[in-house]
């Protein structure tokens, strides 16, 4: 079982940052990919960026050069850093981990980008 804890998000304007913080209930190194996806209203959920197995990332192109993923591995906490953020980054961002060959979700965070 992995437990996924999210904080971080809220409004902010246009061209601005945020931070988005995923505590995990266990040791990352026990986890095969962590990382983030997000959902906008009437929209499908997209991954924005991800630690695979080997520490290998992937962003969505739509938001490559604007964010960052990161990890603290002693706090078990993996970070999105956004920068430059568009209304149309506007979503519910909600923390992945996958485990054994199972996928646990956070409850998600609201990110909300005014114009």
């Amino acid at each position: 079982q992995v437990q996924l804890v999210e904080s971080g998000g809220g409004l902010v304007q246009a061209g601005g940052s945020l931070r988005l913080s995923c505590a995990a209930s266990r040791s990352i190194f026990s986890i095969n990919a962590m990382g983030w996806y997000r959902q906008a209203p009437g929209k499908q959920r997209e991954l924005v960026a991800i630690f695979n197995s080997g520490d290998i990332t992937n962003y969505a192109d739509s938001v490559k050069g604007r964010c960052t993923i990161s990890r603290d591995n002693a706090k078990n906490t993996v970070y999105l850093q956004m920068n430059s953020l568009k209304p149309e980054d506007t979503a519910v961002y909600t923390c992945y981990a996958r485990r054994l060959e199972l996928d646990y979700w956070g409850q998600g965070t609201q990110v909300t980008v005014s114009s």
